[in-house]
């Protein structure tokens, strides 16, 4: 098997084949922090968290790279409304943003890069430009000329005499060309600022990416990633501004997730139908937020709604109740050196060759999802034979971590017995007493009082209590 990735540049599935053996540079445009972050940053955070994730586990050394846009307009106008500063707005966003990043169970970046951690980068970013002669300077501030970049437009295939300019890309009178795009601002009075060989001034929205990915990754990277509605102009660009500087591709694949839909309709400001992550994960579990992204493939759209919630609510649960059982099993199974049964060794093999034959389809998640089910049934049936080997439930258990380990989407198993963990192990027991299995009950007993739980025999049954 061989990883394709559907590259957007080239609208085509394509062989990973990564610069340097073994290692992947990835870079994945992060938040503007003026607001808590959305249901819409969350899909990428964690698609792309997935896919580092893969990465490692078909063993390359990840440097993975998200940055912060902490200087813009709408910092500068939160900044105006809470009557504080744009440095105290991004601390106080950033900090809410590593909360809601620890909520969803996603590791730390490699880095995370500030724009104003960054600024003599990306000042000498744009004097090369200058000196290349696709920058000028008009007014205080700094434009690229986009007609001297042929190749403008080859990500989102759009015509550089008919594209419809998007946010944060002004029309103004300053320009040679309509189409040229700002790359540093001159300050308005009040304003942050910092000086350059333009005035004092900040750096506009695409600039920052190209630096800080050239500065962190490299001329070229890997990966480069976002959310679909990234593709342009932000996108188009960072290629337009990296390229013409260094005369390298920016990336070698690009990558884009779709919209999140709430309800059927597009989420949006106008609807005001936005959904915050905070709000989410005090309402629903990680696992089920995670499961919910990753239920459909990452390049369609993602339908949200508390319904579709609710299901995946149960789908982790069912999958939980599952790893707990097996847990429970292999605590109560008698030692021994036996190897795994030819049998189950083929079932989870066919499994696993399942969940890596639809992650290396582009990270097919939702088809990954279903080799964790088939592992669900399976397992079930396992556990509901009289006598499992230790060795079959080792492997099974090595099998599901395995998945886990990139989806994420079941907690990791407690190292104490909680007190639901108690009452299962306790009516196993009773049923194993039933079916006068007394080699199992008497497993059981003995992994009880080595916990620390105490049985006691009583005229209203069995009750236990902690040491």
């Amino acid at each position: 098997m061989a990883l394709q990735i559907y590259n957007t540049l080239t609208r085509t599935k394509e062989t990973f084949v990564s610069r340097e053996p073994g290692k992947a540079n990835i870079y994945v445009c992060g938040p503007t922090v003026y607001g808590y972050i959305h249901i819409g940053n969350a899909r990428p955070m964690i698609f792309f968290d997935v896919v580092r994730s893969y990465l490692e586990n078909q063993k390359y050394e990840v440097n993975y790279v998200v940055n912060f846009t902490d200087v813009d307009d709408k910092l500068i106008r939160k900044a105006e409304e809470m009557n504080t500063t744009v440095p105290e707005v991004a601390e106080m966003f950033i900090k809410a943003y590593y909360e809601d990043l620890d909520g969803l169970n996603i590791p730390r970046a490699t880095a995370n890069p500030r724009v104003t951690d960054s600024m003599e980068t990306i000042i000498d970013f744009i004097k090369d430009l200058e000196s290349k002669g696709y920058a000028y300077a008009s007014g205080g501030d700094v434009f690229f000329r986009t007609k001297k970049f042929p190749d403008y437009g080859k990500l989102s295939g759009q015509n550089l005499s008919e594209l419809q300019f998007g946010i944060r890309i002004d029309v103004d009178e300053r320009k040679e060309n309509p189409e040229d795009f700002v790359l540093w601002k001159a300050a308005k009075p009040g304003e942050i600022h910092w000086p350059s060989p333009w005035g004092e001034g900040r750096p506009g929205w695409h600039i920052e990416c190209s630096a800080m990915s050239r500065e962190l990754l490299g001329d070229t990277l890997d990966i480069h990633g976002g959310g679909q509605d990234l593709q342009f102009p932000h996108h188009e660009c960072e290629i337009a501004q990296s390229e013409a500087a260094t005369g390298k591709p920016l990336a070698n694949y690009w990558m884009h997730n779709g919209y999140i839909n709430i309800d059927g309709e597009k989420m949006s400001k106008s609807l005001g139908n936005g959904v915050l992550v905070k709000d989410l994960r005090a309402e629903y579990k990680c696992e089920a937020i995670r499961y919910f992204m990753l239920s459909t493939h990452y390049r369609n759209p993602l339908n949200f709604s508390e319904k579709i919630m609710e299901q995946a609510e149960r789908s982790v649960e069912r999958i939980a109740n599952t790893v707990s059982n097996l847990r429970h099993r292999l605590q109560t199974a008698a030692a021994g050196t036996d190897e795994v049964t030819p049998d189950w060794e083929a079932k989870l093999r066919e499994i696993g060759t399942l969940f890596h034959t639809k992650m290396q389809d582009d990270f097919n998640t939702p088809d990954a999802i279903t080799a964790v089910f088939e592992w669900v049934n399976e397992v079930n049936s396992l556990l509901q034979r009289p006598i499992v080997s230790r060795a079959d439930l080792e492997a099974a258990q090595k099998q599901f971590a395995e998945m886990n380990g990139v989806l994420r989407i079941a907690k990791e198993e407690a190292a104490e017995l909680l007190d639901g963990d108690v009452e299962a192990l306790i009516a196993e027991r009773a049923e194993a007493r039933k079916a006068k299995n007394w080699a199992r009950a008497d497993e059981i007993r003995d992994l009880l009082d080595a916990k620390g739980i105490i049985l006691e025999d009583t005229p209203q049954g069995m009750r236990w209590r902690r040491k």
